[in-house]
């Protein structure tokens, strides 16, 4: 288990519209459409069962009420405009002002992420003594993710987004899960170090772990073979499939 003396807190991405999932009429953030009988936010948070939810920031967007109300022991912190992840959790932060433990971020549309897996990458961490450490993995699905990059020595460079990889590095079978865990101090320094000049014209969290690899922080790497506990919600296909996978 997770050192209970290490201070853990967590956040969640939950701001997202899901325009793609809209096309039933249903208005309702994304993180609350039903997988299963229960909202996809509701199994992350499950998974997050060793962090107090009073120890869990929720980023909202959208309809932010419908996660308010239904999650109301978790603290919130509002997006108004979706400027991408790095922003997010910049908002986040704002509800941490005074924290200097670790940070667990992930995304709230990834239901099938286990217990598990979370407590690996935090003990790793923690282990380790790192600034940043992401949860890297493969899959036998085809994702739209981004790609590590590793040098000639294995080690981590960068993270590149999907949209923004040359036809080589689309080929990299290492994809980022968007999950990590960052000690406070220093993810509250790089991300006042993010800019927008890519494809999205956004703040890219993955842009932090290169930022703090720049200023001669330690990242490290917890790479796992992940199967379908890599898979989000972005469209209605991918809803109904989470669904079968969690009723089985």
């Amino acid at each position: 288990m997770v050192n209970q003396e290490r201070p853990v807190k967590a956040i969640v991405l939950a701001a997202g519209k899901g325009t793609r999932l809209q096309s039933d009429g249903y208005a309702i953030p994304k993180v609350m459409r039903l997988a299963a009988g229960r909202p996809l936010l509701a199994y992350v948070l499950d998974a997050l069962g060793f962090i107090a939810h009073e120890n869990i920031v929720l980023v909202v967007g959208y309809l932010r009420e419908q996660v308010t109300e239904a999650f109301p022991d978790c603290a919130a912190a509002v997006q108004e405009e979706q400027l991408g992840t790095g922003h997010a959790v910049a908002c986040a932060m704002e509800a941490l002002a005074d924290y200097e433990g670790d940070v667990l971020v992930c995304c709230g549309d990834m239901p099938l992420i286990r217990q598990e897996t979370y407590l690996a990458l935090a003990e790793q961490h923690a282990r380790e003594g790192n600034a940043c450490t992401m949860l890297t993995g493969t899959s036998d699905e085809a994702l739209p993710y981004g790609r590590i990059l590793r040098g000639e020595n294995g080690e981590f460079c960068a993270i590149v987004e999907e949209k923004d990889c040359t036809p080589e590095q689309r080929e990299i079978k290492e994809l980022n899960s968007g999950v990590y865990m960052f000690r406070a101090a220093e993810l509250r320094q790089a991300l006042g170090g993010l800019r927008t000049d890519n494809a999205q014209g956004e703040y890219y969290l993955t842009d932090v772990p290169a930022l703090l690899l720049r200023a001669g922080e330690k990242v490290g790497v917890c790479c796992r073979e992940l199967g379908k506990e890599i898979l989000g919600v972005n469209t209605p296909e991918q809803l109904e499939q989470i669904s079968r996978l969690l009723e089985e």
